[in-house]
């Protein structure tokens, strides 16, 4: 589940290198649409974050078609990775981790009440977010010290997602293993 809502995010970052940023951004815009679309023929509940993403891509490509210049690649960067820390921080502010929505499709129905699943999702979306804070730092310093070697901003931001999606796969697996062994008395899932 996790490459699938990662998808937009690796379909831009690819066709980034091999065409233009309007290009990418439809392109993207439509992964994320199947993605919203394979939720509701599926029966499942649209999830904040994959039409947040869906109308993060789909504006900024309208953008480029409409508008008489185009943005350039680092900036498109920093408002996708503002608009996803903003969607974070959204859901988290409302009460609704936004893993918390993933999770709930794949336990049962009293797992989803318990306080442990609940304290783990938020865990979760902590993690994701401070992943977004170091992507959208990095974009912040390619766009403001131009110095900085491009590469050194994308290992950040590669290292932060990466990071992100082991714990994402890891922490549950623990909680998990800690409730197994008596050290804790509440099960846990998560969106992985």
């Amino acid at each position: 589940m996790l490459f699938l809502i990662l998808a937009p995010f690796a379909t831009f970052a690819t066709l980034t290198m091999l065409t233009t940023v309007k290009i990418s951004l439809a392109i993207s815009a439509a992964v994320a649409f199947g993605l919203v679309s394979r939720d509701l023929a599926k029966g499942r509940s649209i999830k904040m974050l994959s039409t947040g993403v869906l109308v993060l891509f789909a504006a900024l490509a309208g953008y480029h078609f409409l508008a008489t210049t185009d943005l350039s690649l680092t900036t498109v960067r920093l408002a996708i990775d503002s608009g996803v820390l903003a969607i974070a921080l959204g859901s988290m502010a409302i009460r609704l981790p936004f893993t918390i929505q993933y999770a709930r499709e794949v336990v049962d129905a009293e797992t989803t009440r318990l306080p442990r699943f609940v304290k783990t999702n938020y865990i979760l979306t902590w993690v994701w977010t401070a992943a977004f804070a170091l992507m959208l730092m990095a974009d912040i310093v390619a766009i403001y010290l131009p110095s900085t070697p491009l590469w050194a901003c994308a290992a950040i931001a590669f290292a932060a997602r990466n990071s992100a999606s082991y714990f994402t796969q890891w922490y549950p697996k623990h909680v998990r293993a800690a409730i197994a062994a008596g050290r804790d008395t509440a099960p846990v899932a998560t969106a992985s």
